[in-house]
């Protein structure tokens, strides 16, 4: 049965494959302008073309969420498509660089509940899904916060604040429903004379409420900065909190910023279900389980995230995120959310 904590819904997936074709150039629609950054970054090596469009075998669609039950596991073990090949040399500047335009950057997502306070403050590990199985990311929640707090660390083995490993943090506010990314940058308080050291906002999401408590998909809203002219991030240091992506999509003030949304599922009547299509990478329904789309371009998955195990999830970014803004994502849904279902 469907355990209590996680509020897990599982059914039979339907084997309906959906087929869409891309459109050529998804990369305009992140563009926004602004001004490119001061410093060049060195440019990484490129992964062969078509590295990602090799088409899985006939998919299942995944359910999403929303009938509890009992679950019923398919006894055919899927094989998944393995990451194209990933060059990681500097593993800093590799998680917060977009990924490459026309390619997918394949990850698993850990989740290890062991240890004294595991279970209420689980780690959560990134890998790349290949051969290798190279290590991104770590993360997780900071005791004694109020508010939910994810750490984000580039060694699995130290998850401290003041450590030199500490890329990223993850806020949400006191309900749980809105969260924003930061990089490692300073806080505004504590801000150079030019405001160089100030930490940027790399995404924010915010989970629509359910007040009246019916059981159902999540809505998710993501946020992100813009990308110029050379494919960099825009950069966005707000002096504070009234200059964030939160408030800038609260009050409309879209500069710079794109707004995107999970991939509306559709309801299965054979299944009972609300179904997605995740073409193979994803074996198991969960209500945590999304995609997330700009509206203009559907079928350009932005990103996409899902259960395959009991603690083990795939989590598939493409341009324009980085393996850090991703990663921050999917760790918003793990994190409890009472006002949503």
């Amino acid at each position: 049965a469907a355990s209590s904590s996680d509020e897990e819904d599982d059914s039979d997936s339907s084997t309906k494959p959906i087929r869409s074709e891309k459109k050529k150039n998804p990369a305009s629609l992140f563009q926004t302008g602004g001004d490119p950054p001061k410093e060049k970054k060195s440019k990484k090596k490129v992964p062969p073309k078509g590295a990602e469009s090799e088409e899985e075998t006939p998919e299942t669609q995944q359910k999403n969420s929303n009938k509890k039950g009992k679950a019923k596991k398919s006894k055919k073990k899927e094989e998944r498509p393995p990451s194209p090949v990933i060059e990681v040399d500097n593993l800093e500047e590799f998680v917060l660089q977009p990924a490459p335009q026309g390619v997918t950057v394949k990850c698993r997502v850990t989740r290890d509940k062991r240890g004294m306070d595991r279970g209420l403050y689980p780690t959560y590990y990134l890998h790349l899904d290949n051969d290798k199985k190279v290590f991104l990311l770590a993360g997780r929640k900071r005791k004694k916060s109020k508010t939910s707090n994810y750490l984000i660390s580039i060694d699995p083995t130290d998850l401290s604040r003041g450590g030199e490993n500490f890329i990223g943090k993850l806020r949400s506010n006191l309900m749980g429903t809105r969260f924003t990314v930061f990089d490692n940058g300073a806080n505004p308080d504590r801000a150079n004379a030019d405001w160089s050291n100030v930490r940027q906002e790399l995404s924010a999401v915010v989970y629509e409420t359910n007040v009246l408590g019916f059981k159902g998909p999540r809505k998710m809203t993501v946020i992100i900065p813009g990308m110029n002219a050379d494919c960099e991030r825009v950069p966005i240091r707000p002096r504070n909190d009234n200059d964030g992506l939160l408030m800038r999509w609260q009050n409309r003030n879209m500069d710079n910023v794109i707004e995107l949304h999970n991939k509306a599922p559709v309801w299965n009547d054979e299944t009972q279900s609300y179904v997605l299509n995740f073409h193979g990478r994803v074996t198991h329904a969960s209500v945590k389980n999304f995609q997330i789309v700009h509206s203009s371009d559907p079928d350009y998955i932005v990103m996409q995230f899902g259960r395959v195990a009991d603690d083990a999830f795939t989590m598939d970014y493409n341009y324009p995120l980085c393996a850090v803004q991703a990663f921050a994502i999917a760790l918003s849904s793990f994190d409890g959310k009472l006002a949503c279902e």
